[in-house]
């Protein structure tokens, strides 16, 4: 009997497959290979599948492709698709590499849409940022860019389909959600050129395309007398002490509630008297300086909470941070509403005080604030910048929050800023919240 496995001489007729022949072709302990001409064979698994294969030679050398699997594929079609391969095969093209080039274009054209764009700059980005921001961010882009815009290759996005996007969310009463939705956009944008998958930001072409947004400042108390009475407040507050530390030191770091929070022992140097942290917003490094009040506060502290990675441990579990309403809650407390101060407002209490009665320079202020300044090339600035007149200015200013408590009466308002001075405010990126 001849081996099934060689086809037969080319002076026998072709013994041609049918249907039936293959339908009754039964498995056995090791392969069968059916073979109908040209190439073309079916090979029975001892498992029973049946595949398509076609054996050629291209460059010298012997191959085989695949070309799909009985009786998905039917006799008809694996005879096609051997002929096309066939086909190939007289232009010089290889049936085999041919086949990897489309599939290796098909897999870089799923790659280049708008989605898939940012889903893996998201990626990237992820794990520098907190919980909650990243939740912001990719929420933000399912809801309200994916399902415009997200099939798009984004090298072909234009300008008007952008904002197009963002104006459907401004069309809502959403404006701050609609520019920073375009913010978000910009960034995939300039990954893509990176990359090499776009050939420039189109965001930038949409700078003064939506409303400014109105600044709704956060709740808070800016006069002497009325600062003078918070922090008496906050001094008789009688909770725990987790909360009662980070409620006094509020005032005397003025980070974001959410920095203050989640603040980690690792980052505290109590020596050099400085917290050192990374903005999750930003991705940048913050220097804040600790006054000579603030170090006792901390001091204390670490001999409770220590075994925590944590400098204020969650009640419930040391290995989570405080709960974002904890310092609302000891206000709401206190008698303090939520139209009178919120976390929030101790930061705007210092860049008002440290600005218009101790007479602090703006970028300074910024700076501490932990918002984006420029250099006078146009360089943002660094961490380090102005770090030690930034340590002067939190003790000049625990300084006075003391003086306040005390009752000693306040410096006077100090001098009206200068034209310089309002165009260097002006012209600064003010990210207070």
């Amino acid at each position: 009997m001849r081996d099934p496995d060689i086809p037969p001489p080319p002076w026998l007729p072709p013994m041609r497959l049918t249907d039936t022949t293959i339908t009754n072709a039964k498995p056995a302990a090791k392969p069968q290979r059916l073979f109908d001409g040209g190439g073309l064979y079916l090979e029975v698994a001892p498992a029973g599948g049946k595949w398509w294969r076609l054996k050629y030679r291209f460059a010298g050398k012997e191959k085989r492709i695949s070309l799909g699997v009985y009786p998905k594929v039917s006799l008809t079609e694996a005879r096609t698709r051997r002929d096309a391969a066939k086909q190939q095969l007289s232009n010089g093209i290889d049936p085999s590499a041919a086949r990897k080039a489309q599939k290796a274009l098909r897999q870089t054209a799923g790659s280049t849409s708008f989605e898939a764009v940012a889903r893996e700059w998201f990626a990237k980005h992820e794990p520098k940022w907190s919980q909650a921001h990243a939740v912001r961010v990719i929420s933000g882009l399912q809801r309200d860019v994916f399902p415009g815009i997200g099939a798009i290759e984004i090298a072909q996005l234009t300008p008007q389909e952008l904002l197009s996007t963002v104006r459907q969310i401004e069309q809502r009463g959403a404006l701050e959600t609609a520019h920073r939705i375009l913010n978000l956009c910009g960034q995939i944008m300039r990954y893509a050129l990176a990359t090499g998958r776009a050939a420039r930001d189109i965001s930038a072409d949409l700078r003064g395309a939506l409303p400014q947004v109105e600044p709704k400042p956060f709740p808070t108390v800016s006069k002497p007398e009325q600062v003078a009475e918070l922090l008496r407040a906050i001094d008789a507050y009688q909770g725990t002490p987790e909360v009662s530390s980070a409620l006094k030191l509020a005032p005397l770091v003025f980070v974001r509630p959410g920095e203050l929070r989640k603040a980690r022992w690792k980052e505290i140097d109590l020596k050099t008297a400085e917290w050192r942290f990374t903005i999750a917003r930003s991705g940048i490094e913050h220097v804040v300086p600790l006054s000579r009040q603030a170090i006792p506060l901390l001091a204390n502290l670490q001999t409770l909470t220590s075994h925590s990675e944590y400098v204020f441990p969650g009640g419930r579990s040391s290995s989570r941070p405080m709960s974002d309403n904890a310092i609302l809650a000891a206000l709401r407390n206190m008698g303090i509403s939520k139209n009178a101060m919120t976390g929030h407002g101790f930061r705007a209490m210092a860049r008002t005080i440290l600005g218009e009665i101790l007479g602090f320079r703006p970028e300074l202020i910024e700076q501490q604030l932990g918002n984006t300044v420029e250099t006078e090339y146009g360089l943002p600035a660094s961490k380090s910048s102005h770090l030690r007149e930034r340590k002067k200015m939190m003790q000049a200013w625990a300084d006075y929050l003391d003086r306040l408590k005390a009752g000693s009466k306040e410096p006077k308002a100090a001098k009206k800023p200068t034209k310089k001075t309002q165009e260097v405010t002006a012209q600064m990126n003010f990210e207070l919240f």
